[in-house]
Order: C-alpha cells, then structure tokens, then sequence
C-alpha cells in the first residue's frame, strides 16, 4: 500500500467493502466496521441474509454467463473485498479461458489485489483501480484485458446505490452499456425499500450518519429502468434471492434487487 493509499484509509470510519466482508464472516475488516456491522443487524436483522443472497447471485449469474450464454468476459465494477467464490474462480472453473477485471477505488481492496490476480493459466485476472463514477477511464484500462469487439458481462453488484442522482446512475450505466457490443450483459444487485420500508430507510439513515460512501435505496421500478434498451432476462427485476435460485436456496424477499439485461 502506497502512502496514498493509507492516507485515503480512515479505519474510523466504517467502509461498504469492509462491512460487507465482515458480515459474510472475513477477518479484512476494522473495529468500527464491526461495530456498526452488529448494531445494522440489530435494527436490521435481515440484513445477514441479505449478505449471503447477494453472494449466492453473484455464483448463479456467473454461471448463467458461462456455462448457459458461453460468456468469456466479465467486468466486475465494485467487486468489494475478495472472499469465497470470487467472480475469476466460478467463471474459470467452468471455462478456464475466461478472462475477469475486476474494478474498486478502495485502499484496503488494492493490498488484495494480489490474491485476486490468482485466476487459471488459460484465462486472465486483472485487478484495476477505478471508479464507478468515472466509466470511460474504467473502460479504457479494461481494454487491456478485454476484447469489446466480443461479448462482455458487466456486474454492477451493491454498487449503483452509491451514486445518490438517478439521472446520473442512468447516465453512467449508458455509458457502459454503449460500448458494449451486441450480445453483452449488464447485471445489477441494488438495495430496494419495496420491502420492509420502515427498516430499509432506518438502516439507510444509519449508515449514511455514520458510514461511507453515502447510499440511497430505489424501488423496483425505477431499478428496472436502468435497463431500458436491453432484453430484460427472466423472471426480470426482483430480490436477489429470487433470481433463478438453486434447489435448496433459502425462500426469503430480500431488500436487494436484481436484474440481468442483453443487449440486442
């Protein structure tokens, strides 16, 4: 970690990234990401099985991708601190010729970068620093690993809701969809108040006082427009732990949306 780096990392502060690992049972996490981890599941109790949802979608629309559509790219923008079933290890378990960039402007996620550029020899892992805000630099340090004249699939996982204006989320997700090439994906995972309201708005109003970076939670419909121009795939935008789940899967509504959209 440069001294840049370190400057930028305020471990007072609890961090989305870091609040996240900890809830999935990591140990890259500080004091005050645990303490405000244990006081979200006390006011939100669910929010646990949330965490674990959204892990599981991640594995089922990674080999959707693959294994179903025949997918060899994917751009995971937000990627969070590594954990169990990273996005490179289900891809390249099916087809070890996939390649994966994965995409975060944390400080504590560049130390892993190491442990996510462990991906198979056929395939290619890279790790670049970017911001979600920012989609044609992300694009154009993609494009060292990527080939956009093929098929991409972009994950927008837990990470749409940081960007507070909706008009500029729509503007962003355009950006990358419009240098996507016919036959790509876009994935998004977002937090949704259509369930549980009053303790969706307790838990953004918690952690936007005592945490970063700020988050805003949207209903379903406006989630679902993110994806105007694309094929909306079945069974279109719903809680995470709904979206084609496994046999076995817990049968929860969680308060984060899924959608997986093609485009033409």
């Amino acid at each position: 970690m440069t001294d840049e780096q370190i400057s930028k990392l305020d471990t007072g502060i609890p961090h989305s990234a870091r609040l996240w690992n900890y809830w999935l049972g990591g140990k890259d996490n500080f004091a005050s990401d645990r303490a405000a981890g244990d006081e979200i599941a006390r006011r939100f109790p669910s929010i646990i099985d949330l965490a674990v949802a959204d892990r599981a979608f991640l594995k089922r629309v990674v080999r959707f991708f693959v294994a179903e559509q025949g997918i060899g790219q994917i751009l995971d923008i937000g990627t969070g601190l590594p954990t169990a079933d990273n996005t490179h290890e289900v891809a390249q378990a099916i087809d070890p010729a996939t390649r994966v960039v994965y995409v975060d402007n944390d400080p504590l996620v560049l130390t892993h970068a190491r442990a996510l550029l462990t991906g198979s020899a056929e395939g290619r892992t890279d790790y670049i620093e970017g911001d979600l805000n920012n989609p044609a630099e992300i694009l154009r340090a993609a494009g060292r690993t990527l080939d956009f004249g093929k098929p991409v699939a972009v994950t927008l996982l837990g990470i749409v809701h940081f960007i507070g204006d909706f008009e500029e989320a729509r503007s962003v997700i355009r950006e990358l969809v419009d240098a996507l090439p016919s036959g790509s994906y876009l994935t998004i995972a977002h937090g949704c108040h259509d369930i549980n309201r009053a303790e969706a708005d307790d838990i953004v109003g918690f952690w936007n006082e005592h945490g970063t970076p700020k988050i805003v939670y949207r209903s379903a419909a406006e989630i679902e427009r993110f994806f105007d121009g694309l094929e909306l795939i079945e069974p279109g935008v719903v809680p995470c732990s709904r979206w084609r789940p496994d046999a076995g899967d817990p049968d929860i509504d969680v308060n984060q949306y899924c959608g997986v959209g093609r485009k033409p």
